[in-house]
């Protein structure tokens, strides 16, 4: 047998397996969050081309994602740049009047603006929208002692349900408003969360900078493959679970008890590691669900 007939049958074999899920996800909702480290993980050109590609792939086939993201690296590195320190409590930003302004200006001034032109690069129509465009995400403030860090207060997806029937891809940058039209930074995992919930969304997908969830945040080899809410919660309590990561999974429990039927963690960084995850049987990362049946990831 030749390389190239062997290859040729690798790649038969690899796109029947994505088969059943390719029709097990048509037509639904994906909400992927594009977190800001697997942005910065490796070079942004070849980040957010992958990226893009995989989400190009999907919209192809039916699925309809939407994109939540982030840009923490990148709005700590602008701070940093006019002269402010970057300081987190508990993995949420402290935020005063100027670092609103400068995560506005990061989020709906690059880091959004280069994901849709990605995206649009790849051949699906993907449209930028605020959390403040069309009360999207209506916040309240979350602690005074944060400055203005929003906690979801409502999520009105109207906006986000008539872009995908117009075939788009919305693609979110999470800064919301209170009820004055006061800007407030919003973290982007708990937006996600939200917005997956509002939308009734089959998966939520958190691209990060990790491979997924470890019992012992410093060792790889204690990566979590499948889990549940209550294992979670024990994992929280233990302290396994702590800095960035604990909005994160408070927000993936929030969610599946909230309809979102399988949240998964995956590192952002590797090259299509979304098509690994939703095509293949084995997967990849760290899948959340409320009960252990087995079958189709």
């Amino acid at each position: 047998m030749s390389k190239s007939t062997s290859l040729d049958q690798a790649a038969g074999t690899l796109l029947i397996q994505a088969l059943p899920y390719i029709q097990k996800f048509l037509g639904k909702i994906v909400v992927v969050k594009y977190g800001g480290n697997a942005i910065a993980g490796a070079s942004d050109e070849f980040a957010a081309s992958t990226f893009a590609q995989d989400i190009a792939l999907m919209h192809a086939v039916g699925i309809k994602p939407v994109v939540v993201h982030g840009g923490g690296p990148q709005i700590s590195a602008m701070m940093e740049r006019l002269g402010k320190k970057p300081e987190f409590r508990d993995g949420l930003r402290v935020t005063d009047a100027e670092t609103v302004e400068i995560a506005s200006m990061v989020l709906l001034g690059n880091v959004n603006p280069q994901i849709v032109s990605a995206i649009n690069l790849h051949g699906a129509r993907a449209v930028g929208v605020s959390g403040q465009d069309a009360g999207l995400l209506r916040v309240s403030q979350r602690d005074p002692s944060l400055g203005f860090v929003g906690d979801i207060a409502s999520v009105d997806s109207t906006i986000l349900k008539s872009m995908i029937l117009d075939g788009a891809v919305p693609v979110i940058a999470t800064i919301g408003s209170d009820a004055t039209g006061q800007a407030f930074n919003v973290n982007a995992d708990t937006a996600a969360g939200a917005i997956a919930e509002s939308m009734e969304a089959e998966k939520l997908i958190y691209l990060t900078d990790i491979e997924g969830l470890r019992t012992d945040a410093n060792d790889p080899n204690s990566l979590v493959r499948q889990s549940s809410p209550s294992q979670l919660r024990e994992m929280m309590k233990n302290g396994s679970v702590e800095g960035g990561m604990i909005p994160k999974i408070e927000s993936c429990i929030h969610a599946l008890e909230h309809g979102v039927k399988r949240v998964h963690i995956l590192d952002g960084r590797i090259a299509h590691v979304l098509l690994v995850e939703l095509f293949t049987d084995a997967g990849v990362g760290t899948m959340i669900e409320n009960s252990k049946k087995g079958g189709i990831r």
